[in-house]
């Protein structure tokens, strides 16, 4: 919940120039996003312990992403996806597709950590190398735009199972060519039309 967070807000906050995490939940459609993904793909697939509410404590980790005074940057948690993704994000899709639920909001993260690693952001500010593998990362994610599956295929040591199944690869190449052509926030809006 706190990790698959950071790991799904960071990379539209980096595009659109967020430049902190607190200003990310405030902004009026990553902060949505966040709690629509959160509520429909990631608590979903989480056990709670016994005598907790995830409800509770979604809501605590929205006060402490939201919290200035923490200061937590956009640029940290952006850091290492190659290694932060197979964690926290990829492993909520393999068990919503095992469940037979959507996962059209983590396809969505996978797609903006693509775009991520274009190397810009939407202004056309360039993204400094912020992976220790950015290299690969950042030649497959340009050769995704016009070709999306490349970033699954190519990225096997990540995605595994996840990224060979045609569910979760028509969802992530939509989000992907909706970002391409139309931009975060529409990709966004369009999500959360169908999730809100």
């Amino acid at each position: 919940v706190l990790n698959g967070g950071h790991a799904s807000l960071c990379y539209p906050a980096a595009l659109l120039g967020v430049k902190y995490v607190h200003e990310a939940i405030w902004h009026p459609l990553i902060g949505p996003f966040l709690d629509a993904l959160e509520r429909n793909e990631i608590l979903p697939t989480v056990e709670p312990p016994a005598n907790t509410s995830l409800e509770g404590y979604l809501e605590l980790i929205f006060r402490r992403f939201s919290n200035p005074t923490i200061n937590d940057t956009i640029q940290r948690i952006c850091f290492g996806g190659a290694s932060n993704q197979p964690k926290f994000t990829i492993p909520v899709a393999g068990d919503n597709l095992k469940a037979g639920r959507s996962v059209d909001g983590i396809a969505l993260v996978s797609a903006m950590w693509c775009r991520y690693c274009q190397g810009t952001t939407e202004l056309g500010d360039p993204i400094a190398p912020n992976d220790p593998q950015w290299d690969r990362l950042n030649e497959t994610a340009l050769r995704a735009a016009s070709h999306p599956s490349i970033w699954l295929e190519s990225l096997h040591d990540v995605y595994g199972e996840v990224g060979k199944n045609p569910v979760f690869v028509a969802s992530f190449s939509k989000a992907l060519q909706s970002i391409q052509n139309d931009g975060v926030e529409a990709a966004i809006t369009e999500y959360l039309e169908d999730y809100q």
